[in-house]
């Protein structure tokens, strides 16, 4: 057993962060995010790692710094939240393009406007087509033990793509919660060292980054990046398998809860799932047969695996804590297409679309048992009258 503490959500990301010691750090502070490069910088400061902290002028500069050293060929992190990210649009492309494995907490909080500072997953919704690995956590727990695996997810030979971990602001990244760490030489040891690929300050054999490519080759470049994506799914899956045989803790594409016999369930991500389990709980002890699917693995998405788990269902919410204006919330979009394809006899539970928790919103017990309660007239044959809608508004 490694060694348990109670700590807060950004403070044990920081801490996998400094057990990988990376080679470069490029950072700019955001609320909910700052305490990760804060504390990590403090390891810096004094002598804890190894790493060449580079203080960036914004998040833009700090993604393109981190290109830079991923290119030149060093083990590269950083962190942001929000707008942050959403300054950092065009480089997220460019290191998802150029195949360079750079590991980046993202803390979920709010886009503006109007400015709000809470957590809500419109920051990682928005990414979604980037191309980067997404990994999502429930807990501090699941935010430290991503952050190490998405070393390994990350630098592995058949993908070498970028790796984003999310977790939800100030209700995951400030709240101190019981964990377990696993011991410095543990984690060194999974993770490996760093494995250098054409990197860019090889002088002996010089190479090109990013070149111009117009119509003869773009539309294959973009199939290949494609390809390499659908690699990802297995890459995760033998790195969790290797991760619990290291820590007892097991990991998949997403979390099943009182599934398999399921009549209802709610898909939800991060920290509301914990809320949703007590509930899920709650109706089985009073003979309704309600289960819950977490998704783990957002990019690329388990279409196929998480359709099959669906399928046997009567009726599925799924629940997003961010909106497609003029459409379907994202996550819904996603459910949607796995169970088209989940079913070619047209038996597909129904589904319907609960956007919550905006701006940081409680999402209380209360919620998830109103939705549950309606998935079950749903599911005794009672009409769906809104496919869509928000919950927990003020009237």
């Amino acid at each position: 057993m490694g060694k348990v503490v109670a700590v807060t959500g950004n403070e044990a990301v920081a801490n996998a962060l400094r057990q990988a010691d990376p080679d470069v750090c490029s950072l700019y502070p955001i609320t909910p995010q700052t305490d990760i490069v804060q504390r990590f910088s403090s390891f810096v400061a004094n002598g804890v790692v190894q790493t060449e902290l580079l203080n960036a002028e914004s998040e833009h500069s700090a993604m393109s710094a981190a290109i830079g050293a991923s290119a030149a060929g060093g083990r590269v992190v950083t962190a942001t939240s929000s707008q942050g990210l959403a300054l950092m649009w065009e480089m997220l492309h460019i290191a998802s393009g150029m195949n360079l494995p750079i590991v980046m907490p993202l803390v979920n909080r709010a886009l503006s406007a109007p400015l709000n500072i809470h957590g809500d997953h419109s920051d990682g919704m928005g990414a979604r087509d980037t191309g980067w690995v997404q990994l999502w956590s429930e807990s501090a727990q699941e935010a430290y033990d991503n952050t190490i695996m998405a070393f390994r997810v990350a630098e592995h030979a058949d993908i070498r793509l970028p790796v984003m971990v999310c977790m939800d602001g100030f209700i995951v990244s400030h709240s101190i919660a019981r964990m377990e760490y696993l011991g410095d030489e543990e984690v060194k040891n999974f993770i490996g060292p760093y494995q250098t690929v054409n990197p860019l300050l090889d002088m002996e054999h010089p190479k090109s980054f990013g070149p111009l490519i117009l119509t003869d080759l773009y539309h294959e470049y973009k199939r290949l990046q494609h390809e390499i994506m659908g690699r990802v799914k297995n890459v995760v899956l033998q790195v969790s398998d290797e991760f619990e045989k290291l820590s007892g803790r097991k990991y998949g594409l997403f979390e099943s809860y009182r599934l398999d016999d399921a009549d209802i369930a709610l898909v939800i991500l991060n920290s509301a799932a914990g809320t949703s389990k007590d509930v899920v709980d709650e109706l089985r002890d009073k003979g309704i047969k309600a289960g819950l699917l977490k998704p783990r693995l957002f990019r690329p998405f388990p279409y196929e695996e998480i359709g099959k788990a669906l399928k046997h269902l009567k009726a599925v919410c799924v629940m997003d804590r961010a909106d497609s204006f003029g459409g379907y919330g994202p996550m819904f979009m996603e459910i949607s297409s796995a169970m088209y394809q989940a079913d070619g006899n047209g038996k597909r539970p129904k589904l319907i679309n609960k956007i919550y928790g905006l701006g940081g919103r409680d999402y209380m017990p209360s919620d998830a048992r109103q939705v549950l309660l309606e998935l079950n007239e749903i599911a005794g044959g009672a009409p769906v009258t809104a496919v869509k809608e928000y919950i927990g508004v003020r009237e």
